[in-house]
């Protein structure tokens, strides 16, 4: 019988929540500094089937499955892959015995998530798999499960205890299995070589993709770009610019060479001249060696050129200044760079 003469702790005090944070927060610590020590040539051997099935010519991707807690870790290892080079995509394992599976095809590569290692559905994928001839990588908290033995690899993500003081909510588990996943992620981005450029391609619309942006990302090309001939009239280049919708026109020579360019302001300069449009030539009222980017500048130095000098639009010009692009202050804006 309890003894009800003793008074009830209150566990809502700040001091006793405090305690409960650290306590889990130590707990899960303790569960990664034991990971290293796995590493070792399991994960290895998990990285090259990852890096077979994902890298050209080869067509195949890290399908990672799992359910309940882990199915959310798996979501989110998925989403680390994929944003780091490695193709990547989740498959519900409960979604996949209804259906889904059709998803995974030969050539792939499975990456199971189970604490246990005897989720039935996750079992039921087994099966499928071998016929596929799709490895299976098994991240468990049970290196003597069904999951784990019937994998091609074994990551062993086991926790001597659960940061949950009932020791049953997924927690310190968890962890572990997303730290683990993480490890995996990383490992091959760099056996990949993949660059912070490459990573600011699949992150378009984040402040690093924006940051990054090359003038070659943002810049008008082919038909989009304006540029005429040195021989054609004044006429002529204003028909061009109005088409390009830029506020200029480039002038070039037969092989592209930029000669120079006609802008909104040297419009209004030979409008203050009285020359006759349809019987001046462009090169006679152009600008000469006009500012320029080159197209492997960053978005951003393209925002600073216009802003020190007072323009709208530029053009992009190769190592030999052969007219390949040209972008304005709207081609910037709508990618993000200002």
């Amino acid at each position: 019988m309890p003894d009800l003469s003793r008074p009830v702790p209150d566990l809502r005090t700040e001091r006793a929540l405090v305690d409960a944070g650290r306590r889990a927060l130590e707990v899960e610590t303790r569960a990664l500094a034991a990971l290293p020590a796995r590493v070792g040539a399991a994960f290895a051997r998990a990285c090259t089937l990852c890096l077979e099935a994902t890298t050209p010519p080869a067509a195949g991707r890290v399908v990672v499955s799992g359910l309940g807690k882990t199915g959310h870790v798996g979501h989110k290892i998925a989403a680390t892959l994929a944003s780091t080079g490695t193709s990547a995509f989740f498959l519900h394992a409960a979604e996949a015995c209804h259906g889904d599976l059709g998803m995974v095809v030969r050539g792939d590569v499975l990456v199971a998530l189970s604490h246990s290692g005897e989720s039935a559905e996750l079992l039921a994928l087994l099966p499928y798999m071998a016929r596929l001839s799709v490895p299976v990588i098994a991240l468990t908290g049970n290196p003597s499960s069904t999951l784990a033995r019937e994998a091609a690899v074994h990551l062993d993500v086991s926790v001597a205890e659960e940061a949950c003081p009932l020791n049953l909510a997924p927690t310190a588990s968890t962890t572990a299995a997303l730290a683990m996943g993480d490890a995996l992620a990383t490992a091959l981005l760099e056996a990949r070589g993949f660059t912070s450029e490459d990573f600011a391609r699949s992150h378009p619309a984040g402040a690093l993709g924006r940051k990054l942006l090359r003038v070659a990302d943002v810049m008008r090309r082919g038909d989009a770009l304006p540029r005429v001939a040195a021989d054609v009239t004044l006429a002529e280049g204003l028909a061009e610019m109005t088409r390009g919708g830029l506020g200029l026109t480039a002038v070039t020579d037969a092989g592209q060479q930029l000669l120079g360019v006609f802008t909104d302001g040297d419009l209004r300069r030979v409008l203050n001249r009285g020359l006759d449009p349809a019987a001046t030539r462009i090169d006679a009222v152009m600008t000469h060696a006009p500012r320029t980017l080159r197209q492997e500048q960053l978005a951003a130095e393209a925002v600073n050129d216009m802003q020190v000098h007072a323009v709208t639009a530029l053009l992009v010009v190769d190592a030999g200044d052969r007219l390949v692009g040209a972008l304005n202050i709207h081609d910037l804006l709508r990618a993000g760079a200002v």
